[in-house]
């Protein structure tokens, strides 16, 4: 078997074991609420710069059976995207097996990445992770892949390409994205430029992430890795993120004049329900290769008949809308799938989902109960009841608490206008509830 020995031991972090197990220990906050998480963002410098940072960030995460760690090329040399599917690391702490089964899943999935020892050899970001992961869980294994600065369109093909061999083989991984954040200039620059860099990682925007970085001239080594993990968190559902702890080097040192930033970041998946998961997996499928679900296993909050409305949205704006008031297919789970490939391609609103827009795209399911005519406007509630407003063949619809309608006549006037039905004509009342679903 490969060993592939340490390059930074005794430079960056201690050579001892001991001694490396004291100075990991002392940044562990052992109190701290261990979370299943997708993923994290953390840094690479010499342990007593940005060591309170991954030690803080480690510490709230529930460690799997595997992780996959991304860092960015600092050395240039072997193939620009490279992964390593056999052998072992060694640290002072011992040797951690590389996973093969997911290493080479990973890479049977991606037309960018090469099996390439070279580039791995001398290159510090990732080794600089594996000593708080083994602290934390000494037998996990691990995937090592290293990034060179590229485009966003091949950070998403990797991400997508690790997300889908982690579903495949069914393991439990965590994702590591290694990345410092500025370099080496005042405490203030790099304050506002790491601000910039860290709203764009935390609102889950890689395209505007490697803007910024362009646009502000951040000089983060870790872009690349950030972005790439972003995409593959996404291919989860949805993710929640949030910064554990930032700090420079200057918060050490008490040099302020020429720092590096540091920041530590954990990606949670936000567990789906399941007419959620249906509807987003069937515009993923539709966009991306015209295909639809045929669920076998019905849950059984999709047995049942039902009015059914999907939304999509992006960036908090609408980005599609499409339901039925009534029921038109054989159960509930029909009629998300009818009504989701409905809101990505039929909505007149808008243009067709493309497939680029599928990471950034959030879903909501509205089931329906069965609209009651009533006799008055009194008997409307917006935050309670959806409305129904009918004339002749002309009939429409507003869901219930939604953000900006907080009156019944500014709910009904939608619904006046959305059936092109006057202010002054007369009109049938409904109103009926929904099980919504985000």
């Amino acid at each position: 078997m490969t060993i592939r020995e340490p390059a930074v031991s005794g430079q960056f972090y201690p050579a001892s074991p001991e001694e490396l197990k004291t100075m990991i220990r002392g940044m562990i906050d052992e109190k701290a609420v261990k979370e299943d998480i997708i993923g994290y963002y953390a840094p690479h410098a010499g342990y007593i710069y940005s060591g309170p940072v991954v030690g803080a960030t480690v510490s709230r995460v529930n460690f799997k059976d595997t992780c996959v760690i991304l860092g960015p090329s600092h050395t240039g040399t072997g193939a620009p995207f490279s992964i390593l599917t056999d052998g072992a690391w060694r640290t002072p702490l011992g040797d951690v097996q590389v996973d093969t089964e997911l290493g080479k899943a990973i890479l049977a999935n991606s037309t960018h990445l090469k099996e390439d020892r070279a580039s791995h050899l001398q290159e510090h970001s990732i080794e600089l992770q594996l000593p708080f992961i083994q602290y934390c869980k000494p037998d996990i294994k691990f995937v090592p892949i290293v990034l060179s600065h590229t485009n966003a369109a091949i950070y998403r093909s990797i991400g997508i390409a690790i997300a889908k061999a982690i579903k495949d083989t069914g393991k439990e991984v965590v994702i590591v994205a290694s990345g410092d954040m500025n370099h080496y200039e005042s405490q203030k620059v790099t304050h506002t430029k790491d601000r910039q860099a860290i709203e764009s990682i935390l609102k889950l925007e890689p395209v505007e992430l490697l803007q910024r970085v362009h646009d502000f001239n951040i000089s983060m080594c870790g872009y690349g890795t950030a972005a790439c993990l972003i995409y593959a968190a996404k291919e989860f559902g949805t993710v929640k993120t949030e910064l554990v702890k930032y700090q420079t080097s200057g918060d050490v040192t008490g040099d302020l004049g020429a720092v590096v930033g540091y920041a530590g970041i954990i990606f949670k998946g936000v567990k789906e329900s399941a007419p959620v998961r249906l509807a987003r997996e069937t515009v993923e499928g539709f966009i991306s290769r015209g295909e639809v679900p045929h669920p076998k296993n019905i849950p059984s909050e999709m047995k049942g008949k039902a009015g059914v409305f999907v939304s999509l949205h992006k960036h908090d704006e609408l980005r599609g809308c499409i339901g039925t008031i009534e029921p038109t297919e054989p159960n509930i789970a029909q009629e998300v799938i009818r009504n989701a490939v409905a809101a990505s391609t039929g909505d007149p609103r808008f243009n067709q989902v493309t497939a680029a827009e599928l990471p950034e795209l959030e879903y909501s399911v509205d089931i329906l109960t069965e609209p009651e005519e009533i006799k008055s406007e009194k008997d409307l509630d917006p935050k309670k009841y959806g409305a129904i407003v009918e004339s002749g063949w002309r009939r429409g619809l507003l869901l219930p608490d939604l953000e900006g309608v907080d009156t019944v006549a500014r709910q009904l006037e939608i619904c006046r206008m959305k059936a092109g039905i006057g202010p002054k004509e007369p009109v049938k009342l409904y109103r009926f509830e929904v099980k919504r679903y985000k």
